[in-house]
């Protein structure tokens, strides 16, 4: 395959997984990421797997580990996909500081494996990081005060 035959591709792909995160019961659940799921412990967002809850956070979890898979996987280019995205470093953000004890609490060492290795082989990764957290801190806050 040629490299502009896989770019397209890569597009194609691209464009969708957009048309996905257009479908009604993923907007919403990703809204509640961004406005209800503030967790603060890797309990937190175990209890979230067990409630009335776990649907929206496990659409939004599997939506973006599938997609980085593709990338991982060479399906989407690498540079394409970061260039087009940046809600997958949303999500590995909020869960960066829990993953490693939600995967030992859960017996499942691969949890998000895909999107943390797609996010973390970038070379600029705290630096594109860096406004995400503190949007994320700011809705976090607006949140705690509502």
């Amino acid at each position: 395959m040629s490299d502009r035959a896989f770019l397209q591709g890569s597009a194609d792909l691209l464009l969708k997984l957009y048309e996905s995160r257009r479908e009604p019961a993923l907007r919403e659940a990703r809204d509640w990421w961004v406005t209800k799921f503030h967790p603060k412990s890797a309990k937190d967002v175990l209890r979230i797997w067990v409630s009335a809850e776990s649907a929206p956070y496990r659409m939004v979890t599997t939506h973006w580990e599938m997609a980085a898979t593709f990338v991982a996987l060479g399906a989407i280019d690498a540079a394409m996909f970061h260039a087009a995205n940046t809600e997958h470093l949303a999500i590995y953000a909020r869960l960066r500081p829990y993953l490693a004890e939600i995967r030992e609490l859960t017996g499942y060492p691969t949890y998000l494996a895909q999107l943390e290795k797609v996010v973390t082989d970038l070379p600029d990764l705290e630096e594109r990081l860096a406004p995400i957290q503190r949007y994320l801190a700011r809705r976090a806050a607006e949140a705690q005060q509502a």
